[in-house]
């Protein structure tokens, strides 16, 4: 039996319970009020009553009202009409000798005794008002004895009993128990609206608390609680869970990000090494088959067979850099001047492309002097586009890539007069010799230097590989203190780059053209890391069209005063 009842109780929501046992708690509470109310009331209305019946228990009142006179002593009327009082007069020998109910039927009469001697009316008057009943038993009435001086015969003593209807009594207490019946009720039911009410607003959370853990248990992660107040015992369990939820969802976002880059992994590298491993295995068939005959067949397949080697290294190193950028390891950071590293590319690019014009286009330096007027034949180069701040775009994601290598080793000789193009550099509107370029204003980031230059040297790369080698080639730096940040812009002026490719250049592996990246030796993966490199540095990187034609590459950074700035690492 006991269990039953507890099984059935824990089978009710909480919520019912609560309600319920407030109700219950609430109809108590009233039930004790209104009888503890009526039990203290009527005492209080019979002391009234009693007070009212000893007032008219006196001698004046009885002549003056039930007798007919004035006088100060009891006297025996021979007509007296009722009122709301009934009295009764008994002689001295205690004989019951005059009433003023004589008018009113028997049963309704107080059923007063016959004979009451003057010993019994002292111990009746020492009791106070009691209580009496009709004849039939049916009406009650209050009663109170008094003895009295008769004036018949002189001085003798006689009882007189006065008697009231306590139907007034049975009124107020109907009315009472009526009222506070009703509104009783009222209370109960508004209680058990407020609290059913109050407690479903309460609970609200836990009910989102309950859908969340459902969309949790099918998978959906991203689920978050709120809605409540932080300081209330929900809103710290709420608090708690997303904590928890935090925890669990970056914990599986680490786990699938991690599967995801080993797949890309394995079936980029896969993908990128099966070209050169098929021509390495081409040649070694036709060399085994006995097709290289002649010493000059058998010369060019070692230099095809010596190139595809040479870009299957290139593409291990790349997807082995790969790796090492998915570690997500803090930068060794320090003040870098992109300046400095912009002459450096320009250098390098000269090296290895002597036929191309590289021009490196830098900021002022502070003290400037007006700049002179332009000297005939020669073109002035054009300046970086400022006044449209750089804009992210996906590409500049925390996506880790893998880079080429290093560009050829940077010299600091002067180009002969027979090398090639000249390398130049533009400070303001003139367009001057490199080594008498007067001291740019630098424009300094937080970077680690060896990255920074690995991303100039792979857009430079870019610009190299895809354009004609009379092309020539713009390095711009500007740095624009309004935004905080230090722009540095790689332009060329080839065939371009359709807009609508814009966003996937940036993605490893990715080629407009896979045959026309294997004959320039791209592997799919220089933007790849310049977009990575440059997400870790807190900048971004983008393309645009370069006036006239070709491609404008812009890395925006941070400088390295700026709060956006990448923290050093903590000695």
């Amino acid at each position: 039996m006991h269990s039953r009842l507890l099984d059935r109780w824990n089978a009710i929501s909480l919520r019912m319970k609560i309600t319920g046992v407030t109700v219950l708690m609430l109809t108590l509470g009233l039930l004790v009020t209104g009888i503890g109310t009526m039990s203290m009331l009527k005492p209080v209305l019979l002391d009234q009553l009693d007070a009212q019946l000893s007032a008219a228990s006196g001698a004046n009142y009885l002549n003056t009202y039930l007798f007919g006179t004035s006088s100060g002593s009891a006297k025996i009327a021979t007509d007296a009409s009722p009122s709301d009082y009934f009295a009764a007069l008994y002689d001295s020998n205690g004989d019951l000798v005059r009433t003023n109910w004589s008018n009113i039927p028997f049963s309704g009469r107080p059923a007063v005794p016959d004979h009451i001697s003057v010993t019994d009316g002292k111990q009746l008057q020492s009791q106070g008002g009691y209580p009496l009943t009709s004849n039939d038993g049916r009406i009650a009435y209050r009663a109170m004895a008094q003895v009295v001086t008769l004036t018949s015969p002189a001085g003798a003593l006689g009882t007189a009993i006065v008697a009231t209807n306590t139907s007034q009594i049975d009124t107020v207490m109907a009315s009472f128990l009526a009222i506070f019946l009703g509104f009783g009720v009222i209370v109960i039911i508004v209680g058990a609206g407020l609290t059913r009410m109050l407690v479903t607003t309460t609970f609200s959370p836990l009910r989102e608390v309950e859908r969340t853990a459902a969309a949790i248990a099918d998978g959906d992660f991203g689920q978050r609680l709120g809605g409540a107040t932080p300081n209330t015992e929900v809103g710290r369990l709420n608090r708690s869970l997303n904590t928890m939820l935090n925890r669990i969802d970056r914990a599986f976002s680490d786990r699938a990000r991690t599967i995801d880059q080993m797949r890309r992994f394995v079936g980029d590298a896969s993908h990128e090494l099966r070209t050169p491993l098929v021509s390495l295995r081409g040649y070694a068939e036709l060399y085994r088959m006995g097709a290289l005959q002649t010493p000059d067949d058998v010369a060019q397949a070692m230099d095809r067979i010596e190139k595809e080697a040479i870009r299957m290294g290139i593409l291990v190193e790349d997807l082995l850099e790969l790796a090492r950028l998915d570690e997500t390891k803090p930068l060794d950071l320090n003040p870098v001047d992109l300046v400095a590293i912009a002459r450096d590319a320009a250098m390098d690019a000269m090296a290895g492309s002597p036929g191309r014009i590289v021009t490196v286009i830098v900021p002022p330096p502070i003290a400037a002097v007006a700049p002179e007027p332009e000297e005939p034949g020669v073109d002035t180069a054009p300046l970086p586009v400022a006044d449209q701040p750089v804009r992210p775009t996906n590409a500049t994601g925390p996506i880790a890539f893998a880079g080429a290598t290093l560009a050829r080793l940077r010299r600091g000789r002067t180009r002969r007069s027979g090398s090639g193009g000249p390398l130049v550099m533009a400070t303001g509107e003139k367009l001057i010799s490199l080594s008498e370029a007067p001291p740019a204003h630098p424009a300094l980031v937080l970077a680690e230097e060896n990255k920074l230059r690995q991303v100039v040297t792979n857009l430079m790369g870019n610009a190299l590989r895809y354009t004609a080698s009379d092309s020539p080639i713009e390095i711009g730096v500007q740095v624009d203190h309004r935004t905080e940040r230090a722009v540095l812009e790689v332009r060329d002026h080839g065939d371009g780059i359709p807009p609508q490719i814009h966003e996937k250049i940036f993605q490893r592996f990715w080629r407009a053209d896979t045959s026309r990246t294997r004959e320039t030796g791209g592997s799919g993966l220089g933007l790849a890391i310049v977009s990575s490199i440059v997400a870790a540095h807190n900048g971004s990187v983008d393309v645009v069209e370069t006036p006239g034609g070709g491609a404008t590459f812009r890395v925006s950074l941070p400088l390295a005063d700026s709060t956006a700035a990448p923290k050093p690492i903590a000695g």
